[in-house]
């Protein structure tokens, strides 16, 4: 029996109405992004709707967390800004 690769996910979403981006890592991206925009999430919930704004996809959660920890920082926010 083969073992199915595990990939995790970094992702942005961007808020349709409100100025606020939003980076998290999961290992289910659809549905992670249908628990933001249904407002599952207490977080995201004041700022629905929104839009997949970036993703990324690694092997391990270590390199995940690493990238979203990144996307959190200054940097990282000043250059998901430049993709909306």
């Amino acid at each position: 029996m083969q073992k199915i690769q595990e990939h995790f996910w970094v992702f942005a979403i961007s808020s349709l109405h409100r100025k606020y981006i939003y980076v998290g890592l999961t290992n289910d991206l659809d549905r992670r992004f249908k628990q933001h925009n249904t407002g599952q999430n207490p977080t995201t919930k004041p700022y629905l709707p929104f839009k997949v704004l970036h993703t990324e996809k690694f092997a391990t959660r270590i390199e995940a967390r690493e990238r979203e920890k990144y996307l959190k920082s200054g940097v990282g926010k000043e250059f998901l800004k430049t993709l909306l």
